[in-house]
């Protein structure tokens, strides 16, 4: 099954997502702020990334860009994960390259199938 890392400030966000993906058959990885999501991927190659927006030490979408700007990472697919729904929010995710933007609070059996519709999309993974 899928790798899925998952960066998240918020203890109780990040261990409900951590849960509801592992419970669903993904391998979960997790860090607590945008400089371990980058630490992290390069580490663990996962499929897919899933970040919080609004993070301590580095932003989800200064670590998304800089994900995108790496050779080896820049494939990965990573979705930012926000409270926050304005356009300007959702179109500066898009912009440093993030392939999706899931308002919160969301049910954690639409996150599941959310993640398996995206990375049924992709193409077919080692």
């Amino acid at each position: 099954m899928a790798k899925i890392l998952i960066a998240e400030d918020e203890k109780d966000i990040r261990e409900l997502i951590v849960f509801s993906l592992t419970f669903a058959g993904f391998e979960v990885v997790s860090a607590i702020d945008g400089i371990e999501a980058v630490e992290k991927t390069l580490q663990t190659k996962p499929d897919l990334i899933m970040m919080d927006v609004r993070m301590p030490r580095m932003t989800g979408y200064e670590a998304c860009a800089r994900l995108k700007a790496n050779e080896k990472t820049k494939h990965i697919p990573v979705i930012m994960l926000s409270a926050k729904g304005q356009e300007s929010e959702i179109q500066t995710g898009l912009d440093v390259g993030a392939y999706e933007y899931i308002l919160k609070p969301f049910a954690p059996d639409e996150l599941i199938q959310r993640v398996k519709d995206i990375l049924d999309l992709l193409p077919e993974r080692e």
